[in-house]
C-alpha cells in the first residue's frame, strides 16, 4: 500500500454488541487495499460481530469505522461499497442463478442488460457459464457457495467480507473454493476480510492473520509470525501448541539449563531463552519418541509410557503418558502399549511464557 493510500477498512477503538452486552471491546484494525486478512478465534469471540459491524448490519456502541477514508458508521449497508458472503449462503430459493447474482445490482439501479452482462462475466470466472437460468435449489453445495460469492463480486466491491463461507462444504470442495476465492481476490484486486475457525484455511489464504479472544485482538501478524512467534499463551494454544508443561530455566553448573523435574533430567540450553518459572507450550508434530534415557543439549526429553496406539495409515499415532498428562506423537515404528519411552521436544520448538501469564495482553 502506498503511503498516501487510505486503508480499505479501518476500525478504531470499535465497540459493538447486542442490547447491553458488549461483544467488541476496543478493536483497532487496518486492512490495506488488495490485502487479504483472516480473522481467527473461538466461538463467541466477536469475529462475526466485527464483520457485521463493518458491513452495517450491526450498529456501533463507540469508535470509528472507515473505508478508504470515508466515515461509514451511520451509512446503511447498501451505501458502503462493501459486499458480504454469508455462512448460510443466504440465497433466494425461488430465484434463478441470474436472479440471485444480480440482486445486489438491481438494488443499485443497474439496468437489466448490464446485470446480465456482469453476471455472465462473473459466472465465467467461476466456471459456471450457462447456468444463469437454473434454480439455486437445483445446485450442489459448492455451486450454491459460488453463486453467493458471485453475487458479492457482481457489485464490484472494493472490500469483500467473508463470514465462514466454506464451513458447510465437504473437504474436497472446500479446498477448491478456497483456491478460487484467493485467485479471484488477486486477479480483481479487492481487499478481503475473512472470518474462519479453520486455522489451515487462514494460514493458506491470508496475507495477515488476526487472532481474536473475548472481543479483543490477541495478536495480528503474518501467518509465519502468528504460528512461530505467538505473543500469548492463548495464541500459542489456538495455533496448535496446546500441550503445556511447567519448567524451571536458569543458571546451572555449566551454563543455562532446564532444571531437572519429576519426569525429565536437566538439559543444557545454548539457545537464547527466557529464564525463571515458565510454562512451555508445544505442538505434537514437533515431538518424537526416543529412548527414555536419551540426553542431548537443547532437547527436552520427557520420560513416559505408551498408553495408546492407533494406525491412521502411513504411521502410528501414540498417546504417551507423562505423569498425569498425555501427549500424542507420530512415529513410523510399531511400539507396544506399556513401552517405556522418552518424548523428545527441541528447545527451539517451545513457546515459553512466565508461569501464570495472562492468556491475553492487558
Amino acid at each position: 500500500m502506498a503511503a498516501s493510500a487510505a486503508p480499505a477498512v479501518e476500525v478504531e477503538q470499535l465497540r459493538a454488541g447486542y442490547g447491553k452486552a458488549v461483544i467488541l471491546d476496543g478493536v483497532d484494525l487496518k486492512v490495506a487495499p488488495g490485502e487479504f486478512v483472516a480473522i481467527l478465534g473461538s466461538s463467541g469471540c466477536g469475529k462475526t460481530t466485527l464483520l457485521r459491524t463493518i458491513a452495517g448490519f450491526q450498529k456501533t456502541m463507540g469508535g470509528a469505522v472507515r473505508s478508504f477514508g470515508r466515515d461509514m458508521a451511520n451509512l446503511p449497508p447498501e451505501k458502503r461499497d462493501v459486499a458480504m458472503v454469508f455462512q448460510s449462503y443466504a440465497l433466494w430459493p425461488h430465484m434463478t442463478v441470474l436472479g440471485n447474482m444480480g440482486y445486489g445490482l438491481r438494488l443499485r439501479g443497474v439496468s437489466r442488460d448490464e446485470i446480465k452482462a456482469r453476471v455472465a462475466k462473473v459466472l465465467a470466472m467461476l466456471n459456471m457459464g450457462g447456468l444463469e437460468d437454473r434454480k439455486v435449489t437445483n445446485l450442489s453445495g459448492g455451486q450454491r457457495q459460488r453463486v453467493a460469492l458471485g453475487r458479492a463480486l457482481a457489485v464490484e466491491p472494493k472490500l469483500l467480507l467473508l463470514d465462514e463461507p466454506m464451513s458447510n462444504l465437504d473437504a474436497k470442495v472446500r479446498i477448491q473454493v478456497r483456491a478460487e476465492i484467493k485467485t479471484l481476490q488477486k486477479r480483481l484486486g479487492f481487499a478481503a476480510l475473512h472470518v474462519t475457525h479453520d486455522r489451515e484455511e487462514a494460514m493458506t489464504m491470508a496475507d495477515r492473520i488476526v487472532v481474536m479472544d473475548q472481543g479483543r485482538i490477541a495478536q495480528l501478524g503474518t501467518p509465519e509470525d502468528v504460528y512461530h512467534r505467538p505473543s500469548t499463551p492463548f495464541v500459542a494454544a489456538f495455533m496448535g501448541a496446546d500441550n503445556a508443561i511447567d519448567l524451571e530455566i536458569g543458571q546451572g553448573a555449566n551454563g543455562i539449563e532446564v532444571k531437572a523435574g519429576p519426569h525429565h533430567a536437566a538439559t543444557k540450553v545454548t539457545e537464547q531463552v527466557p529464564t525463571g518459572s515458565l510454562t512451555a507450550y508445544f505442538r505434537d508434530d514437533l515431538t518424537k519418541l526416543v529412548d527414555p534415557d536419551h540426553r542431548a543439549d537443547n532437547e527436552l526429553v520427557l520420560k513416559g509410557e505408551v498408553a495408546l496406539r492407533s494406525y491412521p495409515g502411513g504411521h502410528y499415532r501414540y498417546a504417551v503418558s507423562v505423569g498425569d498428562q498425555e501427549f500424542t506423537v507420530k512415529e513410523s515404528r510399531s511400539l507396544e502399549v506399556g513401552t517405556k519411552a522418552g518424548l523428545s521436544i527441541p528447545i527451539r520448538a517451545l513457546h515459553l511464557f512466565p508461569r501464570n501469564a495472562p492468556a491475553k495482553p492487558n
